[in-house]
């Protein structure tokens, strides 16, 4: 079991907390974070592109010219692909892009990288993480007091409003609740900084 630093938002030490070894000590696996990031970007993806094919423009299929004494290249419809306002070729139809990945596959995928994160330094525990009123120099305070060098996702329990104002200008920061983590976002972000409740949350929510 890992003891970790806890700290508040002016990045002084007040106490230590205890990480379990099932939850933030799990293997690095990379083929299975991959397998759940890839699923996770084909999920948002609308799949409503669509264009028309030859033949779903308007027009008809009338010859425009005669084949042959012109001068000009044979044509059999002004509604094929080389003409302005003709069809697409292979054109794009709404489709679904969803991929499915089972409960197991993605708690195990969010815990390896945690705990890769853990590992690496990048992991930090804060007693709370919560603003009097919505100032967007408070949260920049924070970020200024750890000395954070990329981008920094902060997990809470639960956002309140003066949270999401303080952060919403901060292109850098990302606020997520501890319910809907993914392996995606820990991914993603260079700093993972967790709240003591959110540790909690994460578990009740992943502890076998």
């Amino acid at each position: 079991m890992a003891k970790v630093k806890v700290y508040n938002m002016q990045a002084e030490e007040v106490g230590q907390v205890n990480l379990p070894d099932d939850l933030f000590a799990v293997e690095y696996n990379e083929p299975l974070i991959h397998e759940v990031v890839v699923a996770y970007n084909a999920n948002q993806r609308q799949g409503t592109k669509s264009t028309l094919t030859r033949s779903e423009v308007r027009g008809h299929a009338k010859k425009p010219w005669r084949q042959k004494g012109t001068g000009r290249a044979r044509q059999g419809s002004t509604k094929g692909p080389q003409w302005r306002g003709g069809g697409v070729v292979f054109a794009p139809k709404p489709r679904d892009f969803s991929k499915k990945v089972n409960k197991q596959k993605k708690r195990y995928a969010l815990l390896s990288a945690l705990s890769t994160k853990l590992k690496d330094g990048q992991v930090v525990v804060l007693d709370k993480f919560a603003f009097e009123s919505p100032k967007t120099k408070d949260a920049q305070a924070f970020l200024n007091a750890f000395k954070f060098e990329g981008s920094v996702l902060v997990v809470n329990d639960a956002n309140d409003k003066n949270i999401k104002l303080s952060t919403a200008n901060i292109p850098s920061l990302s606020i997520e609740e501890a319910s809907d983590l993914n392996a995606y976002e820990v991914v993603a972000s260079k700093n993972i900084v967790l709240t003591e409740s959110a540790i909690k949350q994460i578990e009740e929510a992943y502890a076998e």
